[in-house]
């Protein structure tokens, strides 16, 4: 897997990614810390109201940054974002009100809502081999999991010698360590599309996406590890402190064995990829979030969720995770164009991280409201509705040739020099604007 960092170019894009990570990470902590300044014990509720404005930002902003990202050069662009997440980083250890918090944190992520998508779609442009891209996938599914070890690790050694402000300082080093790491390699330029209207470049990304049946199937999917992920984010402080009765340290031991699980999971995933399809791989991973939280959810019904128990679990669904998310950008690197590309995974941003916003608060409602039984039983019927939308909207044919015709296309036109009814590989654009049945007449009306 680490034999693709000998790409200088990907080398110095993974770097900018860990270091921008740690940075976020250590914000992360001292926004908690900030929040209880602030407001005591409606820190809970701050804290909730950033993390809403976050997706907010990321369903919201994505698909316009997307829309552009193609037009723009790429490492001016992902250089110009991350010095804005700098400033506004420099900018938080001076709050004095909640509303400037809420304000900072906007603008923040929504640089990085036109950040990570653009970054992520310059990945396939250096490392166009398939087996290439997907150890590329893994290492990057390993950079967020590392990213939840080792930040509150240095957040903790760093808070004995300085104030939880200080860690902002580390934010903006880390952002403006990516700036510099971006700025030392050179990015392909965006290839040249055909001008369109500033409506069809904002929804051309959505349009892709859902017209795809794969991606289709990646968005229900995506339902499913949003179900399990929320459960274990929001409410394992709940189960670990007032059900279990222990304390910090045995939060973060939870929560370390789900990042565990995950890692395991990226490490294992390229070796199995080479030899096995997506569509069977990722529904499997579903599967095994629907399963652990069923089989939690009886355990709490019937003796109560006891520690090793919890931390299993969690473990088994950092697996299942994993399994799920990492091998989506092979999916949307088969699903796009070059020059749709920004596009699309701004799409895919987008609509991953709608369904976070409707799984977090769910997860923290069912906990607060009912009991930890009841959580982990609804989440498991939501994964489980996620995994049959995918089982459903994934053809299990997905070979992606499909026999067609363009009898609208004149003869001596590029695309029908074999013959107007030919096969090949399908990809949504201007002369496929809709996911062609066998033998189904195309035309070419713009997607």
């Amino acid at each position: 897997m680490l034999s693709v960092l000998a790409d200088r170019t990907y080398r110095h894009l993974f770097l900018a990614q860990v270091v921008a990570l740690l940075g976020t990470g250590l914000a992360t902590i001292a926004l908690g810390l900030l929040a209880y300044d602030l407001s005591g014990e409606r820190a809970g509720l701050v804290l909730g109201t950033v993390f809403t404005i976050k997706m907010v930002a990321y369903v919201g902003i994505a698909p316009i940054a997307g829309a552009f990202a193609n037009r723009w050069p790429r490492r001016p662009m992902l250089i110009s974002l991350d010095l804005i997440r700098a400033a506004v980083a420099l900018c938080l250890p001076f709050v004095s009100e909640i509303w400037q918090i809420y304000v900072l944190i906007f603008v923040l992520q929504s640089a990085s809502a036109a950040f990570t998508p653009t970054f992520q779609a310059t990945i396939p442009d250096i490392l166009p081999e398939e087996d290439r891209y997907t150890r590329a996938l893994s290492l990057s599914r390993l950079a967020y999991d590392l990213e939840n070890i080792i930040s509150p690790t240095l957040a903790a050694i760093f808070l004995a010698f300085v104030s939880y402000q200080s860690l902002f300082f580390g934010t903006v080093i880390g952002f403006v360590g990516s700036a510099m790491l971006v700025v030392s390699v050179l990015l392909p330029s965006p290839q040249e599309t055909a001008r369109r209207g500033i409506y069809d470049r904002t929804t051309r990304g959505m349009r892709i996406y859902l017209a795809t049946p794969r991606l289709r199937g990646l968005l229900s999917l995506n339902l499913a590890a949003a179900a399990a992920g929320a459960m274990v984010l929001v409410n394992t402080v709940v189960l670990v402190r007032a059900d279990l009765g222990f304390g910090d340290t045995q939060v973060a031991l939870a929560l370390a064995a789900f990042g565990s699980g995950s890692m395991l999971a990226a490490l294992i995933l390229p070796r199995l990829l080479d030899n096995r399809p997506d569509r069977p791989v990722m529904i499997g991973g579903a599967a095994v979030l629907v399963v652990t939280l069923l089989g939690l959810a009886a355990l709490t019904v019937v003796n109560g969720l006891g520690w090793y128990p919890l931390l299993a679990g969690w473990l088994v669904i950092g697996v299942g995770y994993s399994t799920v998310l990492t091998p989506s950008g092979r999916l949307l690197k088969r699903s796009a164009h070059a020059e749709d590309r920004p596009a699309v995974y701004a799409a895919q941003f987008a609509l991953s991280h709608a369904c976070w916003l409707a799984a977090y608060p769910l997860a923290g409602w069912l906990i607060t409201e009912f009991d930890a039984a009841t959580a982990l039983l609804t989440q498991a019927l939501l994964a489980a509705a996620g995994m049959a939308g995918g089982i459903i909207l994934w053809p299990s044919d997905d070979a992606g040739v499909v026999e067609h015709s363009h009898d609208d296309l004149p003869a001596d036109h590029p695309h029908v020099q074999d013959g107007r009814s030919h096969s090949h590989p399908i990809v949504i654009d201007d002369y496929h604007p809709h996911w062609p049945r066998f033998g189904e007449s195309e035309n070419r009306r713009g997607c």
